[in-house]
This record gives C-alpha cells, sequence and structure tokens, in this order.
C-alpha cells in the first residue's frame, strides 16, 4: 500500500527521510561538477594515451560495478569491448569479495575499479593481478581509503569519489515551504562543486533540500553506497572524461555540464515541494502502487536505465520489477499480460465484498526509450499489445539531447520514483 497523501506532505516527506535519499537523488548534478574538478585534477584531461584498450573491465562492489559497467557499455556503442569482474565470495559483506582477472588479461586492457567504500580487501588484491599482468589501471574511490595506496604502488590513476557537503542538523522541514529547492549556502553546488566544469547557470542553480543527519546505528554505506541516489554520477563522471580520452565515448566537460544542467532541471520538476500531478515521479509512484511493474525498454541506454531502475525498486522500496528489452519483451512477457496478473483478470464473482482482502497485483507495463519514437520502433506496438490486454502503461520519453542527456533525465525520474515509493509505502519500516 501507497500512502499517497504523504507525498504531497513535504514536511512529513523530510521525517520520512531519515536517509537523505531526496537529497541525494537532488545533488546528483554536484556531484557531476564535483566528480569533474576532482577528475581534472588527478590528470584525466592530461592523459595522451597511444590508442584505445582491447578491453575495458571494471570492477566494484554490488551496483557500483554492475551500473557503471551496464553505462559505460551502453554508451560505448560497441566501440570496445566493456566487461564486468564479477565477484566471487560466500558472503555480499565487502571484506568477503574477491576479484580475478580474465586469463586473456594483459597489457593491451584497462582495469577500472569504481567503488564507494574502498576498503574491499580483494580490490587491492585485483590491482596487484592487473600491475603483473601490465594493465593500465584506474580507479575511483573515496580518497582516504586503503585502495588509495595499492592503486598508487601499481602506478595508477587514482580519482578521489566525489561526494558534497551535508549539513550537521536535522532535516529543517519549514525548508520544504513552496520551494524547497532553492540555493543556499550549503547546497551543493554552491562553491565547492564549482571547478571543471564551472557553476551552474543561474536559471537552475543545483538544487538541494533540507540536510539529514545520519541517524544513530546507521552503517556508512547506507548514506553513501551504490543504491543511494547520486553515488552513481560521482563513479561514473570521472569514467566518462577517462574515456572520452581515450576515443570510446564522446563526452567532454561541455557535455558532463549539460548532463548536470538537465540533472538539476530533473530535479526541480520532481521535487517533494511539487505537486504529484505535475510531478512525474511521483505520478509514476502511484501508478507503480499495488503494480508488478514490467519495464519494456528499447535502446542501449533505456535498457541500462530499466536494469538500474529495477535494483533500486528492489532495493529502496522492497519492491519486485521484470526488465526486458523490445521487442524480445513481448514474447517475454505475454504470458503475464493474459494470466492472473493482467489488468482485466478477475475470474471470481464481481459482486463479492472485497473490502477486507489485500488488492490483487496486477502488472503494469513502463515503457522507457532513450530515442523518439521512430518507423522502425516497437514502441507502438506495445502499446497497443497493453491496450489489448486491458493492462496499465505509463511511458518515459526524456526531451531532446545527447545519449548521456537521455541517460540522465532516465536516471534522475526512476532515481526519484524509487524514493517516493521508499518513503511513501505504508508497510515500510
Amino acid at each position: 500500500m501507497l500512502d499517497e497523501s504523504l507525498l504531497d506532505a513535504p514536511e512529513a516527506l523530510a521525517r520520512a527521510d531519515t536517509r537523505g535519499l531526496l537529497r541525494a537523488a537532488a545533488e546528483s548534478g554536484a556531484r557531476i561538477r564535483t566528480a569533474a574538478r576532482h577528475a581534472a585534477e588527478a590528470g584525466i584531461g592530461d592523459l595522451k594515451p597511444d590508442g584505445r584498450p582491447r578491453a575495458v573491465l571494471i570492477a566494484g562492489p554490488g551496483a557500483a560495478g554492475s551500473c557503471t559497467a551496464d553505462f559505460l557499455g551502453a554508451l560505448s556503442g560497441g566501440n570496445c569491448p566493456v566487461s564486468l569482474i564479477a565477484p566471487t565470495g560466500v558472503a555480499p559483506a565487502p571484506g568477503a569479495l574477491r576479484w580475478t582477472l580474465p586469463g586473456w588479461a594483459g597489457p593491451l586492457d584497462l582495469l577500472v575499479i569504481a567503488t564507494p567504500d574502498g576498503t574491499e580487501p580483494g580490490l587491492p588484491r585485483l590491482v596487484e593481478q592487473a600491475y603483473r599482468r601490465g594493465c593500465a589501471i584506474v580507479a575511483v574511490a573515496p580518497g582516504q581509503s586503503p585502495l588509495t595506496g595499492a592503486v598508487a604502488q601499481a602506478r595508477g590513476l587514482m580519482v578521489p569519489l566525489a561526494t558534497t557537503p551535508y549539513v550537521s542538523a536535522p532535516y529543517a522541514t519549514g525548508g520544504y515551504g513552496t520551494d524547497p529547492y532553492t540555493r543556499g549556502p550549503h547546497a551543493p553546488g554552491a562553491g565547492e562543486a564549482e571547478g571543471a566544469l564551472g557553476a551552474a547557470p543561474a536559471s537552475h542553480g543545483t538544487p538541494s533540500v533540507p540536510q539529514p543527519v545520519e541517524p544513530p546505528g546507521t552503517a556508512p554505506d547506507e548514506m553513501t553506497g551504490p543504491a543511494l541516489p547520486g553515488t552513481l554520477w560521482a563513479l561514473l563522471t570521472p569514467l566518462l572524461l577517462l574515456v572520452d580520452r581515450i576515443g570510446l565515448v564522446s563526452a567532454p566537460p561541455a557535455a558532463l555540464q549539460q548532463v548536470a544542467d538537465r540533472l538539476d532541471q530533473v530535479a526541480e520538476r520532481c521535487g517533494p515541494a511539487i505537486a504529484t500531478y505535475t510531478n512525474p515521479a511521483k505520478t509514476l509512484a502511484t501508478e507503480l502502487a499495488g503494480a508488478l511493474p514490467l519495464l519494456w525498454t528499447e535502446g542501449p541506454v533505456a535498457a541500462a536505465a530499466g536494469r538500474r531502475f529495477a535494483g533500486l525498486l528492489a532495493a529502496l522500496a522492497g519492491r519486485p520489477a521484470l526488465v526486458a528489452e523490445l521487442p524480445g519483451a513481448l514474447a517475454a512477457h505475454g504470458t503475464l499480460l493474459s494470466g492472473a496478473f493482467a489488468g482485466g483478470a478477475d475470474p471470481d464473482d464481481f459482486f463479492r465484498d472485497r473490502v477486507e482482502e489485500p488488492e490483487a497485483l496486477r502488472a503494469r507495463i513502463v515503457l522507457l526509450h532513450d530515442e523518439p519514437v521512430g518507423p522502425v520502433s516497437a514502441v507502438p506496438t506495445a502499446r497497443e499489445l497493453a491496450l489489448a490486454h486491458d493492462t496499465a502503461f505509463s511511458e518515459l520519453e526524456p526531451a531532446e539531447g545527447s545519449p548521456l542527456e537521455s541517460a540522465a533525465e532516465l536516471l534522475a525520474i526512476t532515481d526519484f520514483t524509487a524514493v517516493y515509493l521508499a518513503l511513501a509505502s505504508a508497510d515500510r519500516t
């Protein structure tokens, strides 16, 4: 069940948001600006690569590694193989994880490590493997982490993870008022985030939201972990500047400035003070209440965003979702649309009293595409199939822009949606 009244009560949302999820979603643009400055200070802009690597190997814990690999692979367009080194271990805890280079990895390959933690014992060991094999090494991690020393010893490139300042005060609920995203002295991007990309345009400055205090007993990785919205851009930005230098993806500093601006714009549209009927993230959250989301995607960027969205729905809101790419999704999920999860399915007596019964879970299609619908698109067929099976559907299509901007908009809206579902669920803890 979703408490829809909470979505239009900014002060109540602030009290419920003990982990600072709304701020984390809103600060993504600031994270990009800060991360770009860190990348410039680390020397990424001064690199003079001899050419493209044979392969880019990406390692990191959980979603930090998988989402980074997913989006870099989607954005590279097949210019170079981008592969995830999946960890092994007896538990998902950082200390239990181990990474192993594939047997063919060597001097022609690039190892990228992305982690919001940096204390995983398995990552310095991976760095040692890569050094022995002659691989180039780049890492994005907290600057004072044990991984920093290992990368330095291996003569790799280390970029400190970008963070944004938190004010050591509980949520100032009055700060929401009618405009929670006003720039203040503590707003990310007001000073600390300006640098390699410059300040955000005055027309839509980096949003700020009331600042949370880490609740007692909350582990640090809950505040900065890979499931937290905003962390992904802190990891991705230096790597995008890196792959731009080696010719895999077009992501110069000017393009990342546009991405940061787009994220700021989406944060203004999806903020907690914006009413549900004009807020795309709140609207999608209410549409997914009591539904089994079928995330159908078209385009490589949308596919990566769909997988990220499904992961956030599970990690933050505790809700399942199924992801499939069009046109294969039409066959893969076709049976769901005609079975017990179908929108019109009700085999029992229509007139029986349902007041005391739990609401049945129904499938809802969410279409995500990263380009306008063209003549060879499967999106019109997906719409027709949904209508034919009396299945509700939602649709997310980013405004015109580069693939990077499309990725940013899809990520931002779905991040806010997952956060609102997490905060407004009646059974939340």
